[in-house]
This record gives C-alpha cells, sequence and structure tokens, in this order.
C-alpha cells in the first residue's frame, strides 16, 4: 500500500524524529518497508540535508527502482555524486526505457563507459530508445517485448511462455509479427486463455489495431491511451516493422509531466523543479521570470505617463485604474487557460478555432455589459459623477472584449509558430490587457476632461 499525502507527512516526521536522535538502524528498517515509489516521495519531500542522510541509508539493490520514481531535479542531485562504477551498477538494474531516461541525464563520457560495459543486447536496445526523441514515442517506448508468429497454435504460444521466467509488467496483448518482425496484430491474453487451444494465431488475433508510429508526440500518445483505454500498445516504424510498445506506466509519466509543465512554465518555473532547491538555485531560476515581468511592468507604466496631466486633474482615474485592468487579466487568463487545455488536449484546431473564438467572444461581451454596468453605477456613486462611470464601463468592456479574443488567440498563433503557449501567453496576454485597458480609460478621460 503507497502513502498518501497525510501519511507521508507522518511518516516524514518519524524519519526526522529518528533523524535528529541518530537512530539511524531505525530509519534503515523503516526505509526498508517501503516500496520504492514510497521512498521517492519521501525524499522528494524532505530538505536537502536529511535527503543526503536518507538516501546513505537506502539499500544498494534498491537505488535504481528509486532513481526512476524521482523528479529530474532530484535525480540529477543523486546522479552527480555518484562515480562511474556506481552508476553502471545502478544502470544494469533498471529497464530499458527507464535506463534510456537517465542516461540523456549523464555526460557524454560516462554514457559511453555504461553503454560498453552493457551486454550486446541490452545495448543494442538502449540505443534504438536513445536515437528518438524524448518526447516522441520511440523516446517512451520499452523493447522488451514478447512476439509470436501467426500460422502457430494458441498451445504452442502457452508452451512458449510457460519458457519464460516472467512476462514483461503490463503484457496485456502478445504481439504478432512476421518473419521480417513486421507488425501483424495483437494475441490478448485474455482471448489466449479461453479459446480453443488448437486455434492458429492468426484466427485468434485482432489484425485491425492500428500501432503507434515511432515519431509519434508522447502528448498525443497520452491522448490515444486514454481515448481507448489501452494499457500497452505496439511502436512501429516507416516499414510497419516493430520497435518496441508503449505501457500505461510510460504514459502516466507524460500525463504527469505534462501537467507539471503547464502549470509551472505559466509562472516561469522549469517543469522538473525541486520544492526543496538550494536558495540560489531557486533565485536564479526564478530571477529570469520577474525580470521579463519587470518590463511588461514598465511598458504599462509608460502608458500611465502618458495620461499623468489627466491623473492630475481627476484623482478617481487613478483609484480606478487597477479594476480596469485587473477586469480583463482575469477574463483573458481564463480563456488562454480553457484554450491551451484545448490545444494540449487536441481539442482545438484550425478546423474549429473560429468557433471557438465567436464563443469567447459572446462570453467576453456578456460579461463585459454585466459587470461594466455594475462597475460604472458604483463609480458613479462613489465619486457622484456620472462621467466616470461612463468611462470606467466602456473601458471596461472594451478591455474584456480584448482580453477574450486575446486569450483565444495568443495560445494559437504561438503553436503554429512552435512557440509553447504555456510560457509565453500569460506574459503577453497581461501587457495587451493593462496597455489596453490603461489606454482606454485613461485616453477616455483625457479626451472628455480637456
Amino acid at each position: 500500500m503507497t502513502l498518501t499525502s497525510d501519511a507521508t507527512q507522518i511518516k516524514l516526521h518519524q524519519l526526522n524524529t529518528a533523524l535528529e536522535s541518530g537512530i539511524f538502524t531505525q530509519v534503515k528498517q523503516m526505509l526498508a518497508a517501503l516500496p520504492a515509489v514510497d521512498i521517492a516521495h519521501l525524499l522528494e519531500s524532505s530538505p536537502p540535508h536529511s535527503r543526503a542522510i536518507l538516501w546513505q541509508l537506502i539499500e544498494a539493490d534498491s537505488e535504481a527502482d528509486i532513481l526512476q520514481h524521482l523528479a529530474e531535479d532530484v535525480r540529477a542531485g543523486f546522479l552527480s555524486k555518484m562515480n562511474t562504477d556506481h552508476l553502471l551498477q545502478v544502470a544494469t538494474d533498471l529497464d530499458t526505457d527507464d535506463l534510456a531516461d537517465l542516461l540523456q541525464e549523464l555526460p557524454d563520457k560516462v554514457t559511453k563507459k555504461i553503454l560498453h560495459e552493457l551486454g550486446t543486447q541490452d545495448r543494442e536496445r538502449v540505443e534504438a530508445v536513445l536515437s528518438f526523441p524524448e518526447n516522441t514515442a520511440g523516446g517512451i517506448m520499452n523493447t522488451d517485448v514478447v512476439t509470436v508468429r501467426s500460422n502457430i497454435t494458441l498451445e504452442v504460444v502457452l508452451r512458449y511462455l510457460r519458457r519464460h521466467d516472467s512476462l514483461p509488467p503490463q503484457t496485456d496483448n502478445i504481439l504478432v509479427t512476421d518473419r521480417d518482425n513486421r507488425f501483424l496484430g495483437l494475441l490478448p491474453v485474455a482471448t489466449l486463455l479461453t479459446d480453443d487451444p488448437d486455434i492458429r494465431v492468426h484466427d485468434a488475433m485482432l489484425s485491425d489495431f492500428n500501432p503507434i508510429h515511432v515519431l509519434t508526440p508522447s502528448t498525443d500518445v497520452a491522448h490515444l491511451f486514454e481515448r481507448f483505454d489501452w494499457v500497452s500498445a505496439p511502436v512501429v516504424d516507416d516499414n510497419n516493422q516493430l520497435l518496441g510498445r508503449i505501457t500505461v506506466d510510460d504514459v502516466l509519466d507524460v500525463i504527469r509531466v505534462e501537467a507539471d509543465h503547464t502549470l509551472l512554465s505559466q509562472v516561469g518555473l522549469d517543469d522538473e523543479e525541486d520544492t526543496f532547491a538550494p536558495l540560489i538555485t531557486s533565485s536564479r531560476r526564478r530571477a529570469t521570470w520577474l525580470g521579463i515581468n519587470l518590463i511588461t511592468a514598465f511598458i504599462a507604466s509608460a502608458v500611465i505617463g502618458l495620461f499623468q496631466d489627466t491623473i492630475h486633474q481627476v484623482v478617481a482615474l487613478a483609484v480606478l485604474m487597477p479594476i480596469v485592468a485587473s477586469m480583463g487579466g482575469i477574463a483573458g487568463t481564463q480563456t488562454l487557460t480553457l484554450v491551451i487545455r484545448g490545444l494540449a488536449l487536441g481539442h482545438i484546431g484550425s478546423a474549429n478555432a473560429r468557433w471557438v473564438l465567436a464563443r469567447e467572444l459572446g462570453v467576453g461581451l456578456i460579461n463585459g455589459i454585466l459587470w461594466s454596468t455594475i462597475v460604472g453605477v458604483t463609480a458613479a456613486m462613489w465619486f457622484d459623477e456620472k462621467l466616470i462611470g461612463y468611462l470606467i464601463a466602456f473601458a471596461i468592456l472594451g478591455n474584456l472584449i480584448v482580453a477574450v479574443i486575446s486569450g483565444t488567440l495568443i495560445p494559437v498563433i504561438l503553436k503554429n509558430l512552435n512557440i509553447d503557449p504555456a510560457i509565453a501567453g500569460g506574459v503577453i496576454l497581461t501587457t495587451i490587457t493593462d496597455v489596453f485597458g490603461f489606454c482606454s480609460f485613461l485616453g477616455l478621460a483625457a479626451w472628455f476632461y480637456h
């Protein structure tokens, strides 16, 4: 049984108490009783000093399993402290796809030595995975597959499988290939166990299954698994030759990474940001994003500066300005988030982008009329001046419409330019809504008060 969030905190308290008391034997016993995934979670939840001690108390034969469950930043920290012999020992205990992920984080010199020390078959498998981009089907596939020919009986298949000590994890289908290793179809394990053992594989297999091309983006692979509820799927090249398979645990990693990326990149953080990263490291990473946002703030301030005479004349404008920018920013962010999600899921594309834009424009218009009326009436009553109410009402209405249009178009345009909308979209949107909001409100005020 894996640890829940509350159970993790309880276990951390127990470990910290034992560490502070110097009872390392007790800590070692506690760690030995936990599965690798829970130990990885505890390591990620611990500050650097405690993390280093806990790692020293972990059994050596558990390190490989734990490393593959760690976030990239945390794993890189441990790998950087290992010598080549230690890395080689860890590498030999990993599955092909996990080993390929690990090797991509190591210096080329170390990677070459580890590959040289591997057996011929294992080396060829790892090199096959490394030859494809990390964010493609080939980059996340595992080459450990079980294949059979189509002209044998199910009884022969069963005898063949019994010769194996174990089957690869998540084996729900046996892959059927011809003599040239071209993919022909799937033989479900359920069919193998329940059908007449005398029938041949080609009569029992699923021949209409479309395998995944090796260069399919990993996010598209995740959508396929979600849509069809797959446990595993074969991966082929341009010639339909079987290269490996992808399992649902690999897809869950893709989904987690994509979710983290979408959330963290919106505020300029790294996908694998370590919660307990060193002070200088975290400060350096965030400084760049703060600098970018400072530039946008200066742009907005420069716009305000153009109307400083009007603001001096009508103090109410300074009081109400943040409302205009804030309403536009929130409306635009709602649309931006919705569209980025739609693009990520493959729901939004060139075929329906206009419909989404029209729908968001309608939403912006309805909310604009509603809230501009409320704010306009409130402002007029607050400052006892109808003109102020009209000005802020028109400014909010215009800014909300601009915000939803921008929130729809920005991510679509950025994606067509091969720029990640989750990273750049928020900055661009904020700049547009702030600048337009201030320009419209202060510009109207300058027109009517001069």
